[in-house]
């Protein structure tokens, strides 16, 4: 048996928003937006050239995800970008003025930049050794 993760669910207030954060500001790329039925949309993006794994933005409904968007791991990274273009990549937060929480830095293993969406929640953006 294969098995694999197609969608991360991560919470949004708005679809607009979270696309415009998303696509225009961080260039992820739109692969989905369908309207499934008048109260459910369907939005999917994606790192630009990812084969894998996508990112679901759903929409928060009610007060209990309300008050999750933007903290859905209670203060831990939610996500890990790889990249292997890490100045390009954090030249691009700089310039839309994304908030960089930690880092960059150096590791063992490669270099990390911490940063966070338009929510609130953390991402790692991860370039490994060998990868740039």
């Amino acid at each position: 048996m294969t098995q694999s993760i197609s969608r991360i669910s991560v919470l949004v207030r708005d679809h607009d928003e979270a696309i415009a954060f998303f696509v225009d500001q961080l260039g992820f790329d739109l692969l989905e937006d369908t309207q499934v039925t008048p109260s459910k949309r369907w939005v999917v993006i994606a790192p630009p050239g990812a084969s894998g794994c996508a990112v679901l933005l759903s929409k928060a409904s009610g007060d209990e995800q309300l008050q999750r968007v933007g903290n859905q791991t209670g203060g831990k990274v939610l996500l890990v970008l790889h990249t292997d273009s890490f100045d390009d990549d954090l030249e691009r937060l700089r310039r839309h003025n994304i908030k960089i929480v930690r880092g960059p830095s150096q590791e063992a293993w490669g270099r990390v930049v911490v940063y966070q969406d338009l929510y609130g929640n953390l991402w790692d953006l991860v370039e490994r050794k060998g990868e740039a």
